[in-house]
């Protein structure tokens, strides 16, 4: 039996009944204990996080569709167990992370989502490919300025992260010297998404992020009812069919602008760095730029930007064999099942040749990730830009990286880089 030690140094017997995502080893390195439930319990009851763990690739993909026993809007039974005298403390979560589509069931949901789908079209994705080459461009200009005076780059914070939080403040209509407001308040409410260690403290900071961006977005709104731009904000605004209320259109904002950079952020922080890790199939993708899409699908299953799927059990149901009860969490974990031998062949070995790949990375069914094309636009012309500019760029320190705090997003704080 595994032991119930709650530490993990990577050795020895593995932790399978205190899996814990508070503990920053399990954290940085998730995958000896996934590949353990998978084989021996994909349907786990976890005491620390207090919730089933599902983690075979069939599991999750059936999770991933809609089904009336398993609920996305996870955040219902927290705000509703908050007190009343207190709930003036989560007035903004409430409203405005409450009304994410990506917490609705249908029918809101399919409301929600029809109103933006005409913004995510392949012809509308495509058409921002001269934009994404000039935001690339810009960026590279300014680490290799940046490098020559001080010898190294943040890959995260000089690249990775304003790379999507560009395209989509462009997108929506947020002028682009605002990047470190929305960055700070981003980081505020990723304080609530998932957080493994969840503090008032942090909570406190999350609802003053909410607050602030809804704040900045509802002066917007106000700036288009009387001029409209060529933007997401102002087609909302003048929308007549199925008309948005403000703080649904506000909402969605924060959301676009939050998930928007946030998973796209991981994706090319994290598959960059397994690339660099594996210096063999940089020198592969540098000899056959053709791989480059097929890089970014390994990029995407490896270790990919979404850890986990959430969900409220809403009715009493046996699913894998164990008897789940109405009112409990469940998390699906996609990195788990993006490794699972019964999906991939040798699973573990990353492989920017690796074909099929059916990762499940943007979810399944009706709440597959509408931003998917743009990601991957964003992560083939940066990984292509990357070749041609910096083809011996490499990492600048030895050590592992320090991983975010968090269940749902995958992603690392820092990764200093050598361009030369």
């Amino acid at each position: 039996m595994a032991s119930r030690s709650s530490l993990y140094s990577g050795k020895g017997p593995i932790p399978v009944l205190n899996l814990d995502f508070a503990n920053p080893a399990i954290n940085a390195d998730p995958f000896p204990i996934f590949s353990r439930l998978r084989e021996e319990d994909p349907v786990h009851w976890s005491p620390a996080m207090k919730a089933w763990v599902v983690t075979r690739y069939d599991d999750v993909r059936q999770i991933a569709v809609a089904n009336t026993e398993m609920s996305a809007n996870r955040l219902a039974p927290f705000f509703a167990a908050v007190p009343s005298d207190s709930r003036g403390g989560y007035a903004s979560l409430i409203t405005y992370l409450g009304n994410w589509m990506v917490f609705r069931d249908p029918p809101d949901h399919t409301r929600l989502r029809r109103l933006f789908t005409k913004a995510f079209t392949s012809r509308s994705v495509k058409a921002l490919e001269p934009n994404i080459e000039q935001i690339v461009g810009l960026l590279l200009d300014e680490m290799d300025r940046k490098s020559r005076q001080d010898g190294t780059v943040d890959w995260i914070a000089d690249f990775a992260y304003p790379l999507p939080a560009t395209v989509m403040m462009d997108l929506l209509g947020v002028p682009r010297d605002e990047l470190m407001r929305v960055k700070d308040w981003s980081d505020d409410i990723a304080l609530f998404i998932g957080t493994a260690r969840a503090t008032a403290d942090k909570y406190q900071r999350a609802e003053a992020g909410a607050k602030a961006m809804a704040d900045y977005f509802r002066g917007i709104l106000v700036q288009r009812a009387a001029d409209p731009q060529d933007d997401i904000i102002s087609q909302l605004v003048s929308e007549q069919n199925e008309r948005l209320t403000d703080d649904e259109i506000i909402a969605t904002c924060i959301l676009l602008l939050f998930a928007g950079h946030e998973t796209t952020t991981n994706l090319i922080g994290n598959g960059f760095y397994y690339t660099m890790k594996s210096p063999d199939q940089w020198e592969r993708l540098k000899e056959q730029p053709a791989l480059i899409d097929a890089a970014i699908e390994e990029w995407l299953r490896y270790d990919g930007p979404s850890g986990a799927l959430a969900r409220v059990i809403t009715a009493d149901v046996a699913f894998g064999g164990k008897q789940l009860a109405a009112g409990q969490r469940l998390f699906a974990f996609v990195n788990a099942a993006n490794r699972d031998p019964r999906q991939f062949a040798d699973a573990d070995r990353f492989d920017i040749g690796r074909t099929p790949n059916a990762h499940l990375t943007f979810g399944h069914g009706i709440h597959f990730c509408l931003g998917a094309s743009l990601a991957r636009l964003e992560g083939q012309i940066a990984l292509r830009a990357l070749i041609e500019r910096f083809p011996n760029i490499n990492l600048a320190a030895t050590g592992a990286p320090q991983w975010k705090d968090s269940v749902i997003l995958r992603g690392m704080e820092a990764l200093p880089v050598r361009l030369r």
